[in-house]
This record gives structure tokens, sequence and C-alpha cells, in this order.
């Protein structure tokens, strides 16, 4: 996959340029509503650039048109060949169809969180139900004063079953996510950066060029580090104990060590000139 710079799917362009990604929601019409059809590009997408991400290192998720998303689109509940459509021919990881379904859709999220470079998630308009838990897969979050944002399935007596109950309770704590997910409640920007959900709020004619320059600010660190540093943190939030997250730090600053990228960033810096990287 290395050198391409356009990759379209049905629901999801996604264009490249040198190392910085930009992936699309792009159902404007139904202000980007998941559908089965989605979560399957999704995943499909995912294992593309996790099994060769290329000269990728940042990649923007944003919505087309007027918000990130709106949450799920009612047409997955009354689709026949829902769960087949996700698992996409693959041999289910479960024996109940309903848990292998909800399985196989938590696959098209994950990616972002594991994927070895940086993901950022531009929010605007709505990121609701479905759409939030995208955000919540994502590194860090730039979103857009007046987007409203909010978990909503108790409303429809289901529960947030995409990461959503796994990551939101990481960045503002379990009481905080117990609070949105059991009240349904939507909150602003400005709240969601209160509480930690949101890592940068800026103007909504801003969000583009916000997430744009973060990615731009990140794809130009040592790639090695960045992943290394990623992976080191992402244990520190899922319950390792410290000597085990100690182990992960160190074994991704042994790679860092011994990489052209560390002599790099050292002799660019005696000659007072940008390093240039080659994640090796």
């Amino acid at each position: 996959m290395s050198g391409y710079s356009t990759l379209r799917f049905e629901t999801l362009p996604l264009g490249i340029g040198g190392s910085v990604g930009r992936l699309v929601l792009d159902r404007p019409d139904k202000l980007n509503a998941f559908t089965v059809e989605m979560w399957r590009e999704m995943r499909e997408l995912g294992a593309e650039l996790l099994a060769d991400p290329g000269d990728l290192r940042a990649l923007v998720v944003i919505g087309e048109g007027r918000a990130f998303s709106s949450g799920i689109d009612t047409s997955v509940f009354t689709s026949e060949r829902g769960i087949d459509e996700v698992l996409a021919g693959e041999a289910p990881r479960h024996e109940n169809p309903v848990i292998a379904g909800i399985l196989a859709a938590q696959d098209a999220y994950t990616w972002l969180e594991e994927a070895p470079f940086a993901t950022i998630a531009a929010v605007r308009g709505h990121a609701l139900g479905a759409g939030l838990q995208l955000a919540l897969a994502c590194d860090v979050r730039v979103v857009a004063r007046g987007t409203k944002l909010g978990l909503l399935e108790f409303k429809y007596g289901i529960i947030p079953d995409l990461g959503g109950t796994q990551r939101l309770p990481r960045l503002v704590g379990p009481g905080k996510a117990k609070e949105l997910i059991f009240t349904a409640a939507r909150i602003d920007a400005e709240e969601a950066g209160r509480i930690g959900l949101a890592e940068r709020v800026v103007a909504d004619e801003e969000l583009e060029e916000a997430a744009g320059d973060l990615a731009r600010e990140i794809a130009a660190q040592p790639p090695l580090a960045v992943r290394g540093a990623k992976r080191a943190v992402n244990a520190a939030m899922s319950g390792a104990t410290v000597r085990d997250g100690l182990l992960v730090e160190a074994e991704a600053q042994s790679e860092c060590l011994r990489s052209d990228d560390m002599k790099e960033a050292i002799t660019a810096f005696v000659e007072g000139r940008p390093p240039v990287y080659v994640a090796r």
C-alpha cells in the first residue's frame, strides 16, 4: 500500500498526502449515521492500514458536512443481513451470533487505538452514540464549539457497545462516565473539554485547520517514538500494573535507542536543521 494517495470505499474516502491522512465519514445527508456497511468498510480499511501503514504517521478522522456522526442509522436495527455483512465472510469469534456481530463491529473502531500512527478525531455538529464512540477510539479529539456529544443508547434500551463503556471512563473517570451513560446526557464542547473528553476546543471554522496542523505536528515527530509512546500510554490505560507498563516503555525505548531516527535527531540538533525521520 506504500505510496498510494487515495483509497476509496463507498462510505469512507481516504486521502493521504505525505505522512498525513484524512478519513471522511461520507453520508452527510444522514449526518454520517453509521450503517452496517460503514462498519464493514471501517474494518477492512483498518486491516489494510494495520498490515501496511506505508508512510502514514497521523490520520485525521472527520465527518463530511455539518456533523461528525449522529450515531447509528436506524436501518441497522431492521437489516436482516446485518451480522453477516459486518463479519464479511470471516469466521465468528463467538458462538452467540449477536455477540459475534457486536465484536466484529467493535473491530471497526479498535484499530484506530491500535494503529502504529496517531489518530485524531475532528468533531463538529454532533458526535452521538456510535459517533462519539468512534471519536473515543482515536488518540486525540479536537472538538468545534457548538458540538453536542453524548452516549444516548439508554434512550433505545441498549448500552454503548462499541467501546464506549471501556474508553469513556479512561478519559473522564468511572463516576462521570456512569453519569453520562446512565442519563444519556448531551454535553457541549466546552464541557467536553472541561472533563477531559476533548483535548482541544476550537471555533467551528478553525476545526479542519486545527486538526490538520496537529496531525502535521505529530507526523513531524520521530515515528518510532510516537509508536512506542502510544503503545506505552495505552498499556497504562488498559489496567496493566505499573511494572508491566514500565516493561512496555523499556521495550519501546530500546527500539528508539538503536534507531537511525535517534541518530538523525541528534545530528539535526547539532547542525541546527529540522530532522528527517525514516522510521527505522
